[in-house]
């Protein structure tokens, strides 16, 4: 008996770290075929300067969240230098509602938090956009020429992508909050994320390729 919960245990968390594994290869695909248009993209300019990034794939309608949206992706910040990207924890968006949904279609979403306040919220366990993190709906292009007095200020800017459609999207109403399953499968075990976030805990291999797409896109941070 003992031996079977052994097996069962060895098999649940080798699971998890390949759900895990996987999210994150669908996180850096995201950024990829998002980047990979200079004309519908994200900005160069905000992106070198952006303290830390989320990426949510495959965000869907419904869920146990009723009437709303529903997406496990990963965030990842700066390293304390400014160069470079620290290991992921796993986030959780939940409720509001996405835009750029074509019939249904599951979302690609992207959040670049834009300074320290916005990072402090990050570390918190949950919050809302638009309510405790003021935030908006990121520019589209080459440059930020069409940023607005209130992208400018916000703390949070958001974009999402479904079906090849690409743009910014208000995700105000919506949670982010923490996820312990996931840090659990990246890990094997409970993390402190403040830690992780800030580069005192090293990326496992199963992050290199998520963190080499972020590197790729914006390998040191701008004043």
């Amino acid at each position: 008996m003992r031996r079977f919960l052994t097996v069962f245990l060895f098999a649940a968390i080798c699971s998890a770290g390949e759900e895990e594994e996987k999210r994150l290869k669908e996180s850096a695909d995201a950024l990829k075929e998002i980047q990979s248009n200079s004309e519908k993209s994200i900005p160069q300019a905000l992106f070198d300067k952006a303290v830390c990034v989320v990426v949510v794939p495959e965000v869907k309608k419904g869920g146990f969240v009723v009437a709303g949206q529903y997406g496990r992706g990963f965030a990842s910040c700066r390293e304390s230098d400014g160069s470079g990207w620290t290991a992921p924890v796993g986030m959780r968006l939940e409720g509001g509602s996405v835009g750029l949904q074509a019939g249904g279609a599951a979302s690609d979403v992207v959040l670049l938090i834009m300074n320290a306040k916005g990072m402090e919220r990050l570390l918190s366990s949950k919050f809302t956009i638009g309510g405790e993190a003021s935030a908006a709906a990121g520019p589209v292009g080459r440059d930020a020429k069409a940023m607005t007095d209130a992208s400018m200020s916000a703390e949070i800017l958001s974009w999402s992508m479904s079906r090849g459609v690409f743009g910014g999207v208000s995700l105000n109403g919506s949670t982010l909050r923490d996820d312990k399953d996931a840090d659990k499968g990246l890990y094997g075990h409970e993390v402190d994320r403040k830690n992780v976030l800030e580069g005192k805990v090293e990326a496992p291999p199963a992050a290199q390729g998520f963190i080499a797409e972020l590197t790729k896109v914006s390998p040191s941070k701008s004043n």
